[in-house]
């Protein structure tokens, strides 16, 4: 993150001496990005932090992906997967490429084992529930609505509350707020649509650091990359990871609701960049709110239809009623996928019955990659192989069964 935080107890100055109260040591751990040429945290540690005592293969749900071939778009119901309960181990893959993945779980009550991911950022969108996230660097609440953004690295777990629909968006790369929002200092400037008092950090340090004291023997899950692709790790530490008595810097979780986003609107409709909240490395995330639309006496409210050349486009639609998608079967819980070198926008009646509306009460996640997004194994399991053709209102085997061409109507 770009602002400076401190919890804890840390020395005057950085890579001296920090003792506790009987005159021992503590270990200083700096986590830095880039190569320690980019944002970083200074962590203080009762335990060695890489004191590991075991290391044994941990066995990721399928990770396979299909290509997305022959082209086409496509709809997948969420709310129809099965899932483990697991926040972390029972995520499902849904889209996923070599820059980013989507995976989905509904979650349990009971807590996740300790969880690294070692590849990229995580922005886990909370779709329904609420909790907290346990980190180094404190403790982090969850509500509905929440980007839960965790970097590369943190050793955390997630403790639901409630049972919790996870929408968690995994990069290879960090996700942060778009460039074009920040000062060359890193401030979010006047015109970026969220601002810093909008983002929640950790709390609690001294909580977690007293309730590990006495544990050993610590397992934790690690998500690594080897030359034969993604594979998971149990790494058992001598000690329990949440041991850091402090810590300070610019690099920490935290969580940024999609309420706080301050739409942009204009006279006539505006393009999905105004809606961008997050970007990492060949992908970027929008958020599209409850909203006042275009203004202008001939206005169109209702996306033109768009071939956005350079990427793949999902939606992910969290709330009221999306009013371009009407009639396409189109749902809350459903993931819209329209790839490039596909033209798309509204259902066709969805644009004259738009006209003259001044709201739009709806909400969507969206994630556009720019290199093609290929279909995990829980995407496949809850496709609706009609979507594609509701444009034409026909298409061949529409109904997934080899009865011939079915109709649709576009109402």
């Amino acid at each position: 993150m770009t602002h400076y935080r401190s919890a804890g107890t840390i020395p005057p100055k950085r890579h001296t001496q920090h003792r506790d109260a009987d005159g021992r040591l503590y270990f200083e751990e700096l986590m830095g990005e880039e190569g320690f040429s980019s944002d970083s945290s200074l962590l203080y540690h009762r335990g060695v932090p890489s004191a590991l005592v075991d290391s044994t293969v941990w066995e990721l749900s399928d990770q396979s992906r299909t290509p997305n071939h022959p082209l086409k778009a496509r709809h997948l119901r969420l709310h129809d997967l099965e899932t483990g309960a697991c926040p972390v181990e029972g995520r499902r893959l849904v889209l996923g490429n070599n820059d980013v993945r989507i995976a989905y779980v509904l979650t349990g009550t009971e807590p996740s084992p300790l969880y690294r991911n070692a590849i990229g950022d995580e922005c886990v969108y909370v779709e329904h529930g609420s909790g907290t996230v346990e980190t180094v660097f404190g403790v982090v609440a969850y509500r509905t609505g929440d980007y839960v953004v965790v970097p590369r690295a943190t050793t955390h777990r997630w403790v639901p509350a409630e049972p919790s629909r996870l929408y968690a968006i995994e990069a290879n790369s960090h996700i942060h707020p778009p460039k074009r929002y920040l000062s060359r200092f890193g401030q979010l400037l006047e015109h970026a649509p969220y601002c810093e008092r909008d983002l929640h950090g950790p709390v609690d340090l001294d909580a977690l650091v007293e309730g590990s004291r006495d544990e050993v023997d610590v397992d934790v899950l690690v998500k690594h990359r080897t030359s034969a692709g993604i594979v998971g790790t149990r790494m058992t530490y001598a000690t329990h990871p949440f041991d850091v008595v402090g810590w300070d810097g610019c690099l920490y979780p935290y969580t940024f609701n999609i309420d706080d986003f301050m739409p942009i609107t204009g006279k006539v409709h505006q393009p999905p960049p105004v809606h961008q909240v997050f970007e990492g490395w060949n992908f970027v995330i929008c958020n599209f709110l409850p909203r006042k639309v275009d203004y202008h006496e001939l206005a169109v409210p209702v996306p033109y239809y768009h071939s956005n050349v350079d990427s793949d486009e999902v939606m992910f639609y969290v709330g009221g009623d999306y009013e371009a998608r009407k009639g396409s079967g189109i749902n809350l819980g459903s993931i819209s996928l329209h790839p490039g070198g596909y033209a798309h926008g509204p259902q066709p009646s969805a644009i004259e019955a738009s006209l003259g509306a001044d709201y739009f009460e709806e909400s969507a996640v969206m994630v556009d990659t720019f290199a093609p997004l290929d279909l995990g194994e829980g995407g496949r399991a809850v496709e609706d192989p009609a979507y594609a053709w509701t444009w034409a209102g026909r298409g061949p085997d529409a109904d997934g069964t080899d009865g011939g061409p079915a109709v649709f109507s576009n109402s």
